[in-house]
């Protein structure tokens, strides 16, 4: 009996043929001024994916990255809540659908789907690859203005991944608080930058005053340690990189790593994790240093050592991002 597939592999083989027809010439210009454009800092009230072009070159320059920092970040939060898994999602500026693909590769099995985007070809284009992967065939991709007076169905689960920074700060606000209207669960991703942290913060404090509860990657609910202009809290998901992806980006790496910040919240009763894993592990001779964000809300290194066994394997094995200490 052959494997079930993954979402993963299912999405990497939609998009394999994805740039077929299209004249490498094309595609690499598009993934060029689509870089200048999300890296950029200034907001913009037109979509940047204008047409089959720009949203082919986007998906596969984007969408195995958003796809893997999403799927890390709902991976924590299911963690901390074992027992729940959303009914209907809501994926808030999805575009091509990375997200949807992100939470069917968390929570298997079919449940209502709403993608709103602006930009119709990109919801085009997620609802051709969407029809690779049974569980989202059924989805509705619905156009809509993202920003002010953007109006959400309600939902289990709310995802806001990668749209903030391309909204000005009175959109973001408008943004956060539709999916504090509209969900039980809200998880909200941006690229791991100074920049990007300073939008999930500003997201995770209104979240907060609205009532919901830190899920992850927090320990805490409690004003965020680290001091702004000084450092960043941001996560890092390895990327694995087809012979396509290799193409449009220009590289020759099999991977590549996908750097990112979030928040997850949630108002179903959660109980975090103990500290998190907030920098990569450092393992030396004989000793593993940790730097961790414990529950009470600071910041602190732990140094484990050979002679504390178990807990020392532990250590070697812990990864960026991980809850510490490990169960059991």
């Amino acid at each position: 009996m052959n494997a079930p597939v993954s979402p993963a592999e299912t999405l990497r083989a939609a998009l394999a043929g994805l740039l077929d027809g299209l004249p490498p010439k094309a595609a690499a210009q598009a993934v060029d001024r689509l870089i200048a454009n999300y890296r950029g800092t200034t907001p913009t009230d037109t979509p940047i994916l204008r047409d089959r072009a720009d949203v082919a070159a986007y998906a596969a320059y984007r969408m195995p990255a958003t796809f893997e920092a999403v799927r890390a970040a709902l991976d924590a939060f299911a963690d901390v809540v074992p027992e729940w898994a959303p009914g209907s999602h809501v994926d808030v500026g999805g575009g091509t659908g990375a997200a949807t693909w992100a939470v069917n590769a968390t929570w298997p099995g079919e449940r209502p789907v709403t993608v709103l985007d602006w930009a119709e070809p990109a919801l085009v284009l997620g609802r051709e690859l969407a029809a690779a992967s049974p569980q989202l065939r059924s989805a509705e991709w619905r156009r809509a203005r993202i920003g002010a007076q953007l109006a959400l169905p309600a939902a289990d689960l709310v995802t806001v991944s990668y749209v903030l920074g391309e909204l000005t700060e009175d959109g973001r606000a408008a943004v956060v608080d539709a999916a504090v209207a509209a969900g039980r669960a809200v998880v909200i991703i941006e690229p791991g930058t100074p920049d990007g942290y300073a939008r999930v913060i500003a997201a995770r404090d209104r979240l907060i005053g609205a009532g919901f509860s830190v899920a992850a990657p927090c320990p805490h609910s409690a004003t965020c340690p680290i001091v702004p202009g000084e450092d960043w809290c941001h996560f890092s998901a390895r990327v694995s990189r087809s012979s396509l992806h290799r193409q449009v980006k220009g590289g020759s790496l099999a991977y590549e790593d996908e750097k990112f910040s979030y928040v997850a919240v949630t108002r179903e009763p959660v109980a975090p994790v103990a500290s998190r894993v907030v920098r990569r592990p450092q393992i030396r001779k004989g000793q593993v240093l940790l730097d961790l964000c414990e529950v009470g809300g600071g910041l602190r290194r732990s140094t484990v050592t050979k002679r504390q066994g178990l807990l020392y394997k532990a250590a070697r094995d812990a990864e960026w991002g991980d809850g510490w200490p490990p169960a059991g």
